[in-house]
């Protein structure tokens, strides 16, 4: 058992980037498909959909990369953890690299980038920066 799946999938997706693959398969649930939605709606990656693998359901996740073959997604990192929840307010949510990063902010109106989170006012527990 996976003691954190969302830090699981942030690390398939990093080593596959850095393997410079095409795609990356990662088992499914609902807060990683969340998270996969918003990063394909900010332009990370480019496309994202569902496959049976026998009983299992898998996230396969497209990757993006520029012109140059450089992988358009630096960096990502876990921000509130099993053993250390990060919660803020709307006013609080911070900014990652200057605002040239985004944070997936998990709020009671679903699992949205932080300019989302700010816009409807609505704080929540970040989940993770994208760079």
């Amino acid at each position: 058992m996976i003691a954190d799946p969302i830090a699981d999938m942030l690390s398939c997706v990093r080593n596959a980037l850095h393997a410079r693959k095409e795609r990356v398969d990662c088992p499914w649930s609902r807060i990683k498909e969340a998270i996969a939605t918003v990063m394909k709606q900010e332009g990370y990656i480019t496309e994202l959909s569902t496959v049976q693998d026998g009983p299992r359901r898998m996230l396969r996740i497209q990757l993006k990369y520029d012109s140059s073959g450089r992988p358009v997604l630096f960096g990502l990192q876990r921000e509130s953890k099993p053993s250390l929840r990060k919660y803020v307010g709307a006013g609080e949510i911070p900014l990652v690299r200057n605002g040239l990063g985004v944070s997936i902010v998990s709020t009671s109106r679903g699992v949205l980038v932080d300019r989302e989170a700010r816009k409807q006012h609505v704080g929540g527990e970040i989940l993770c920066s994208l760079w």
